[in-house]
């Protein structure tokens, strides 16, 4: 079978490995029928340092059971599946608690240690309590809506949950990729009143405005804080999401939340200490977030995708088969792409 493979900065091929196959009783195998790469795929696409190990790479997917472990009880072959960016147990303290990606004997796609979805098939450890079957056919319309929730907009919705955005509430959005995109459709579904989009890619913001967002800052730094905080009425916003993952964008958080605000951040930090921790002690800001448990947030999102009420699939803007996924990581590393699909 076909796979992708990152050898190091900006060398990623896709090669012939072995056929994925059934190893732990819990495991499921699945073909996979959408995939896609995520912003967070860019960081080891852009850092990979030499002597790194290869990696299989992508964590998204929706496919089909092809085989099942005799101990997988609550899915059967031909059932469509989304596949969480995280496998877990479904059974831990942590997966009760609704943080699947604390799973006791959990872990994540798409590492050095388990193989990734940008592939024809995958193995899928602990399938019961990671893979959520879809109530639809396989060539259902709303399948790149659907693939979201594999990542992306549970995501969004975890950075909207994690700020604590509500009814009437003022938000900001820190950045405008798919995640950033995905967070104005959270922002807006609990309530939002003002939801002010940080970006600049004019394809971005354009979509950002159909999603709900009211306002659109195009100003970094020093700038961008001024003009958020005169649009919120000089006080600054209740909720900040913070989809980026920088130092800059964590400071520019702290520095447009009001007192007594939230921020909710998603994006993977590349710092070692939250910077602004001085304003963000005496303004008595919330800091929360992390990796979205986005299985905890599938069956809650999952109705309105299927009724159309939200349309988080609109941020797929390329679709490529699997022979050309180099080219979709040079097209998202360029930002020629907001979010690539592949259909292996």
């Amino acid at each position: 079978m076909r796979a992708t493979v990152l050898y190091g900065a900006g060398d990623v091929r896709v090669e012939n490995v072995p056929d994925a196959r059934l190893i732990e009783p819990t495991d499921a195998l699945v073909t996979v029928s959408r995939a896609c790469i995520c912003g967070s795929d860019l960081w080891p696409y852009q850092l990979m340092q030499p002597g790194e190990p290869p990696r299989r790479m992508g964590h998204e997917a929706i496919g089909v059971v092809e085989a099942v472990g005799s101990g997988v009880r609550t899915m059967k072959i031909g059932d469509v599946v989304v596949m969480p960016f995280a496998y877990s147990d479904g059974t831990c303290a942590f997966c009760h608690e609704g943080l699947h990606t604390s799973c006791v004997h959990g872990g994540f796609f798409g590492t050095v240690e388990l193989p990734g979805a940008q592939a024809d098939a995958l193995r899928i450890p602990l399938a019961d309590g990671t893979l959520f079957v879809l109530p639809v056919g396989a060539d259902e319309a709303l399948m790149a809506s659907l693939l979201t929730l594999s990542d992306v907009m549970g995501t969004g919705h975890h950075a909207a949950r994690a700020a604590k955005v509500g009814r009437g509430k003022t938000a900001a959005v820190i950045g405008d990729g798919a995640v950033g995109l995905c967070a104005v459709i959270a922002a807006r579904r609990l309530g939002a009143e003002q939801i002010i989009m940080m970006g600049h890619h004019p394809d971005r913001i354009a979509l950002a405005k159909e999603f709900g967002a009211t306002d659109v800052v195009k100003e970094r730094g020093e700038q961008a804080v001024a003009r958020v905080r005169t649009l919120a009425g000089g006080l600054g916003v209740h909720s900040v999401l913070e989809c980026v993952g920088t130092d800059q964008a964590m400071r520019t958080a702290i520095g447009i939340a009001r007192p007594g605000g939230a921020v909710g951040r998603v994006g993977v930090p590349h710092y070692e200490a939250i910077p602004g921790s001085e304003p963000a002690f005496y303004n008595n800001l919330t800091i929360g977030g992390g990796p979205a448990p986005v299985r905890a947030y599938v069956q809650e999102l999952l109705p309105d995708v299927l009724e159309g009420k939200i349309e988080p699939g609109r941020v797929f803007d390329r679709v490529i088969g699997l022979d050309a996924v180099p080219d979709g990581y040079r097209a998202m590393h360029e930002r020629a792409a907001i979010k690539v699909m592949v259909k292996p």
